[in-house]
């Protein structure tokens, strides 16, 4: 196994790539074949193209195979490249975030949306995103707007070290603080808008999702309770006391719960002027409320 690629010119160690790929049923293998050879040998499609021709030396076809043992071990491909677009910005990531899912982003549109829809519109947002991760959600709105600023928790201290990273990469750090806690534990408002993307996964059900989630992805960042819910029970009650009047939280939710979040939003005092926006699955994934002005 490990000399499969050697003696290979890039273009058919890429083709070989694609179909040990497609033999193990990975989607898009062409498209992941491009980007893992990339990445192994230290090169942009262009590149690749132009030196087609050019067998491997030993040590890129060991970094080849390395990374395609990786992928067939069921290693998601932003895992081994360490990073992942998000909104359009390309995120670092960490064994303590999650790897940005598309779905997410139905969060940073509703959000928008919200923020939009105020009465009197205000420049100088003040952004809470609980449970930051990668900073993904937080640093995509900031970069919708330019003048807001935001704070992002997590209780990992590896995650916060990510996020901070990214804030810099992409040029938002003066607007952006991070801080270590349990949900909204240590803030203290008020916020225009609260943001989060919460652990929403039933307890029982997390030994039942793919390997690229179940075996990659942090567990404390999945495990939602029995029932999948037990973040929201904490986070809304506190995301509404850091609101200012008028103010929006926006979170998202798995298949099926955005009927209960919802519920614990009206008990909470929230009103809901949107209905929950659903991702290119069809399934209702952001759900927002808005703090009664006073």
């Amino acid at each position: 196994m490990s000399q499969a690629f050697a003696g290979q010119t890039i273009e058919t160690a890429r083709r070989a790539l694609t179909a040990r790929l497609r033999a193990h049923a990975v989607d898009s293998a062409e498209l992941e074949a491009r980007l893992l050879a990339g990445a192994a040998l230290g090169l942009d499609l262009t590149a690749m193209v132009a030196a087609a021709a050019r067998p491997l030396t030993a040590a890129e076809a060991a970094r080849l195979e390395d990374v395609a043992r990786r992928r067939l071990a069921g290693e998601p491909v932003a895992r081994i490249l360490g990073c992942k677009e998000f909104w359009g910005l390309p995120l670092h990531l960490s064994a303590a975030t999650l790897v940005p899912r598309p779905d997410t982003e139905t969060v940073v549109e509703l959000a928008l949306e919200m923020l939009r829809a105020t009465a009197e519109p205000k420049q100088r947002w003040r952004i809470a995103d609980i449970g930051t991760g990668s900073g993904a959600i937080l640093l995509a709105l900031l970069s919708e707007w330019p003048d807001a600023t935001g704070v992002g928790t997590d209780l990992s201290a590896g995650a916060l070290q990510t996020a901070r990273s990214n804030a810099v990469r992409l040029g938002l750090a003066a607007r952006a603080a991070f801080v270590a806690c349990d949900l909204a534990a240590a803030l203290s408002g008020p916020f225009d808008l609260v943001v989060s993307n919460p652990p929403y996964v039933r307890s029982a059900d997390i030994a039942g999702l793919a390997i690229e989630v179940r075996a990659h992805d942090p567990h404390r960042a999945l495990d939602g309770g029995a029932d999948g819910l037990d973040a929201y029970r904490a986070l809304i009650p506190q995301a509404t006391r850091l609101l200012a009047p008028g103010g929006a939280v926006v979170v998202e939710v798995g298949h099926g719960q955005s009927g209960y979040v919802e519920q614990l939003m009206k008990a909470a005092g929230l009103k809901h002027e949107n209905p929950p926006k659903a991702d290119l699955a069809g399934i209702p994934r952001a759900v927002g409320g808005r703090k009664l002005p006073r």
